[in-house]
């Protein structure tokens, strides 16, 4: 029981910090929030994310490309330009390590007021770092699991990150349903989205990249809008009411 709770409590922790903070925040900016609560919510993401910690900066960069140059040979992580998963796997990785050591020369305008601190970063991008996290992982199975098969989740807490990432950018363009046309291959990935948060409504965001409620049709529930919501009512963060926000339900 111990471990299903930490592996569940770790997967959807560290999703809901990579789809609010990284995604709709450092990528989109679908809403503003203090110096104070951005430094709040990037120390979660540090803790929640653990060893597979993404850089907001990185990530945030690294997803306006997508979004400019979806399915083209200059996206970041295109199954159609990528010969298996682990291909584009490794090419994001490459992307990924570019940006955030600024070897880069992705022009000035995808770096726009992306959130960086610098101390968060390096703290995060440390292999003793992310080898220390394991380890706490490690040693919670030794300590609570009750069957060999259980330390086969291991893995996937090592790569928590990566493995969020690639359920979207990789299966969410090859399988699933469409609300609209787009320019690319982005398509719904469940029509229920009860595994990550929201993000699968992948072609609905594609087509409505400003709108913080991923969910478009009745059935389509994000969990993450609620959380946005309250936050926004606290005064934590302030939503922005521009015009994709008012798209309702069908």
């Amino acid at each position: 029981m111990y471990i299903l709770v930490f592996f569940v409590a770790h997967w959807y922790l560290s999703l809901l910090m990579q789809t609010f903070f990284l995604h709709r925040y450092a990528a989109h900016k679908m809403f503003t929030m203090s110096p104070f609560w951005e430094k709040f919510f990037y120390t979660l993401t540090f803790i929640f994310q653990g060893s597979s910690f993404l850089s907001p900066y990185a990530y945030g960069v690294m997803h306006r490309l997508h979004h400019a140059y979806a399915d083209t040979e200059e996206d970041p992580h295109s199954p159609s330009f990528s010969s298996s998963l682990m291909d584009m796997m490794w090419k994001t990785k490459n992307y990924y390590n570019n940006i955030l050591h600024r070897e880069d020369t992705i022009p000035a305008k995808f770096k726009k007021d992306v959130p960086h601190w610098a101390f968060i970063e390096r703290l995060g991008d440390y292999w003793f770092i992310r080898i220390a996290w394991g380890t706490l992982y490690v040693l919670f199975y030794i300590q609570f699991a009750t069957a060999w098969w259980m330390f086969l989740l291991l893995p996937i807490h090592f790569l928590m990150g990566p493995v969020h990432g690639v359920i979207i950018n990789w299966y969410a363009h090859k399988y699933g349903y469409t609300n609209f046309k787009v320019n690319d291959t982005a398509k719904n990935l469940l029509p229920f989205d009860f595994l990550m948060m929201g993000e699968s409504y992948h072609n609905n965001h594609h087509k409505l990249g400003g709108r913080a409620n991923f969910g478009v049709k009745w059935h389509e529930f994000d969990p993450t809008y609620p959380f946005i919501l309250f936050l926004n009512a606290t005064g934590i963060i302030k939503l922005k009411r521009n015009n994709d926000l008012n798209y309702m339900p069908q």
